[in-house]
Parts: C-alpha cells; structure tokens; sequence
C-alpha cells in the first residue's frame, strides 16, 4: 500500500505554495499541524516548528504527524513567537487569526523584520487594512501578495520580510500593496466595491455632518476602486 498524502485546502494551499523551497518553517497557530506536515511530506523544507498557544492543537498536530507518518516537526507550546529563536527560522507562517492578533504576535518578536532575512507568510481574517498600515510603519515591506477564494470566502496573504516600505495610501492600506495582478483581482474588487456602496449607502441616511463626511472619503475610496477594475477590464 501506497503512502497517504495529505491534501490541503485552498487557503492552506496557496500558503504552502509560497513557502521557499528548503525553508525552515515556523507554523505559527498550527492547530492541526496540516501546513508543516504537508511541507515536510513532500520534501519543501528543512526544518518545521508547529506552535501554538494551547496544548490540545498540539496534540492535533501531533496525531496528524503520526497519520501520515511525518517525522521531525518540532511541537512547540508558546504564545506566538515568544517561545522561537531568531536562529531556528527564515520563514514564519500567522494565518487563521485576526489582524490585531497578528500585530500582537509580531511586536513581540522584532527579529523578524532586523535582518531583512525572515519571509513572512501571513494571513489575516479580519482588520487586514490594520494589519497592513502598523506593517508599514513598523519596519516591514511588502514583496507580495496572492488571494485565495475557500469555501465562498476571498483571503488576501500577505508576502512580508524586514525592509523599509514607502509610506502608505489609504487605498493601498484597506485594499491591498501588490494585489492588482492577482488572477482573482477582479472578483476581489467586485466584492470591494459592493461592500463600500453599501457602507455609504447606510451613512448617507445618518443627519450627522461627521457621518457624512466619512461618507465622503467612502466615496473616494470607491471611485479609486472603480477606476482600478476599469484599467482592468
């Protein structure tokens, strides 16, 4: 009988695309442990870390190595990158969380962005506009970025190593650095536009003069949209 593979999910799968080849990966939230088992299984990396801050993932991970019969990733329980070394890693992985989260993870761990030599692969579920503005502005540049669509969902993920970046526009922070030639751009800005429309629609009813004016820069903010998905077109 054949060895059992493990398949990944697309989200999962666009992030594991873009792993360097012989990287030493952190998977950083690693509940089930799929990512670095799959990595490893198929011969991408060097090394793995799969860390998360409770210990029942772990114990997923741990069972998920054991089925597909994957050795060498090291289990590490710890919140975030507190418990990784700047020696052990030149690729860390944060999907699956919010942008606050994120930020949290990384503020705590400066190495990442000192040397300019750590990729980071991350993936945020929420507040990516956040994400990308404190990225910005705490020294980390953008080489790239990719969208995914996963179950009825569209995921932006974020390419990022250590480096100065020019400072940010506001469309640039809440919709994206590099995505403009994704493959999926199009429907990306479909779904962009159609979420504005309906955040001025509700603002232009409010008798507020301050919700008007947000209502305003929303406005701005689409006609760029819009403008964009016309060069695209």
């Amino acid at each position: 009988m054949g060895e059992k593979y493990l398949q990944l999910q697309p989200r999962l799968q666009l992030l594991a695309d873009l792993v360097p080849q012989g990287a030493r990966v952190a998977d950083i939230g690693t509940d089930h442990g799929y990512l670095p088992v799959w990595l490893l299984q198929r011969g991408r990396i060097a090394a793995a870390i799969a860390a998360d801050i409770g210990e029942d993932p772990l114990q997923h991970a741990r069972r998920t190595a054991e089925e597909y019969g994957v050795d060498g990733i090291n289990f590490r329980l710890c919140d975030g990158l507190k418990g990784i070394g700047s020696d052990e890693v030149d690729t860390v992985v944060i999907a699956g969380m919010g942008g606050e989260t994120i930020i949290h993870i990384l503020s705590a761990a400066p190495w990442t962005k000192v040397t300019g030599a750590v990729t980071l692969l991350l993936q945020p579920m929420t507040k990516a506009g956040e994400l990308r503005r404190w990225l910005s502005d705490n020294g980390y540049c953008f080489t790239d970025e990719r969208l995914v669509w996963d179950k009825d969902f569209l995921y932006p993920v974020l390419v990022v190593t250590g480096g100065m970046q020019q400072p940010l526009t506001r469309l640039q922070e809440e919709y994206g650095v590099c995505l403009w030639d994704d493959p999926l751009c199009g429907d990306y800005l479909q779904l962009q536009i159609r979420k504005l429309e309906r955040m001025i629609e509700g603002k232009c009813r409010a008798e507020s003069e301050a919700v008007q004016r947000q209502a305003e820069e929303l406005e701005k903010l689409c006609l760029e949209l819009k403008s964009l998905q016309k060069e695209r077109c």
